[in-house]
């Protein structure tokens, strides 16, 4: 067989990885402690620190499927990674890296990329902690949308492959070449353009339209109305609901602009001069996500040079990352702070409008929030539609842009000599992630007999809007 330029490590990595080969065999990542938790009291846990009315809509949208409660209990997969030996290389971690936190979005310079997109739990960690939290997402998707056994192992296999070969691949790159190295989607969709065939072409270039079109113009037009002669977010509680309807403050609106003052100082000169060119409109608190829910999530609407040239920004509460009890306390003293430069150091290319502040709340309490752009060129994979072979080629992308977001804060070389070049390590994942995708659907029955037993509050119907 041919040596390819990832076999080539530098013999500086081998005593690191082999040492730790000796440490923990990588068949040993097979393993799952069978401890007894309580996956209910943790997620309810989490409800103090969260907006009490909102609380019963999160638990709804969890019981929608084990994956969704999959989806909103990262913190009870972070206490059961927590009691599992560790290899000890550390990297920043995403820290909730599930197949539904990886998308397109517009790139600074408006090519669409395709990368890790969700950091509220960013911390430093275990490489394996994010790897093994994305291989059991495949188990558990792959259970959800009917794959069979061998399809599913199939499937978390090349998960694993895919963060086994990149990783491999990055470890023999020069340091630049890691920093600036990005999956572009437009060339990447051509290059599959033969293989997947005319009408999956078809779909994923109609995908990659709707995903562009996905900005703040649009949202202007689904998110705002004309109200006595000036543009409002339209009223839709409790899933969007006016400031001016959750607080009885005179000032509101000036207290508004002083905390986007506040977050203008977390951006460089050049993007606060940019954000300063557009005037405050409007503010709405939002909910969003599954596992986020109750957190307070807020969009502003600003205008620029007219009401044709619109910016909707999200403000999302960060509160301490799941992983901190086990990781250890984040350097960062806000935690706004923790999840923007967790995120500028995980992903090839951020958003310009990526910034941070402390306020005070309407419950008078101090809180951290991250700043970002609403929508910009958003889009993500419909997983539940996927097909055996489009999650396995789904996973391995996901799995290869995991490995260069760790490869760019970690020791790529010991852990790609860790890894080898055998599938000890893939193999090990497969059966992992079948077990606790296991463990997760009795953690869900408890989930849901518990809401039977009404001992958690639910929201009626459907409320995901």
């Amino acid at each position: 067989m041919a040596t390819t330029t990832a076999d080539k490590l530098p013999r500086r990595s081998e005593p690191a990885g082999k040492a730790a080969r000796r440490a923990l065999p990588r068949s040993g990542h097979a393993e799952l402690d069978g401890a007894a938790r309580d996956p209910v009291g943790i997620v309810c846990g989490q409800n103090e620190s969260r907006v009490p009315e909102l609380v019963p809509i999160r638990h709804a949208r969890m019981l929608a499927s084990p994956f969704a409660f999959f989806r909103g209990s990262a913190a009870v997969m972070a206490a059961d990674l927590a009691r599992l030996p560790r290899i000890g290389f550390e990297v920043q971690l995403c820290g909730d890296a599930h197949l539904a936190n990886f998308g397109v979005f517009a790139a600074p310079d408006r090519r669409l990329v395709f990368d890790c997109n969700d950091f509220d739990e960013t911390s430093r960690g275990p490489f394996e902690w994010d790897v093994k939290r994305l291989a059991a997402s495949v188990a558990v998707a792959g259970r959800e949308i009917g794959l069979a056994g061998g399809e599913r192992r199939e499937a978390v296999r090349r998960a694993a492959f895919g963060y086994r070969r990149a990783i491999r691949e990055f470890a023999s790159m020069r340091n630049l070449d890691v920093w600036y190295a990005r999956l572009d989607v437009e060339p990447a969709v051509e290059a599959l353009r033969e293989r997947i065939g005319k009408s999956r072409y078809r779909q994923l270039r109609r995908n990659l339209d709707a995903a562009r079109a996905k900005d703040s113009l649009r949202a202007l037009g689904k998110l705002t109305e004309a109200r006595d002669g000036e543009l409002r977010i339209v009223s839709k509680p409790p899933l969007i609901t006016p400031l001016e309807e959750l607080t009885d403050t005179a000032d509101a609106d000036r207290q508004l602009q002083a905390v986007l003052a506040a977050y203008g100082e977390s951006l460089s000169p050049d993007r606060r001069r940019l954000v300063e060119s557009y005037r405050y409109v409007h503010a709405a608190r939002k909910v969003v996500g599954v596992g986020s829910v109750g957190t307070r999530a807020w969009i502003v609407l600003l205008l620029g040079r007219d009401s044709e040239d619109p910016l909707f920004l999200q403000a999302k509460e960060a509160q301490p990352s799941v992983l901190e009890p086990y990781a250890g306390a984040s350097r960062y003293s806000n935690h706004g702070c923790r999840v923007v430069e967790g995120q500028r150091l995980m992903q090839a290319a951020s958003d310009i409008f990526l910034g941070w502040l402390s306020t005070e709340g309407l419950d008078g309490q101090q809180r951290h929030f991250y700043v970002r752009q609403l929508w910009d060129g958003k889009g993500s994979a419909e997983i539940e539609r996927m097909s055996a072979e489009s999650l396995g080629a789904y996973a391995e992308l996901c799995g290869a842009v995991l490995a260069r977001a760790h490869a760019r804060s970690g020791d790529r070389f010991g852990i790609a000599e860790y890894l080898g070049r055998g599938d000890a390590f893939d193999k090990a994942l497969v059966r992992f992630s079948e077990r606790y995708a296991q463990l997760n659907e009795g953690d869900f029955e408890r989930f849901s007999e518990a809401a039977d037993r009404g001992e958690i509050p639910v929201a009626a119907g459907d409320p995901k809007a």
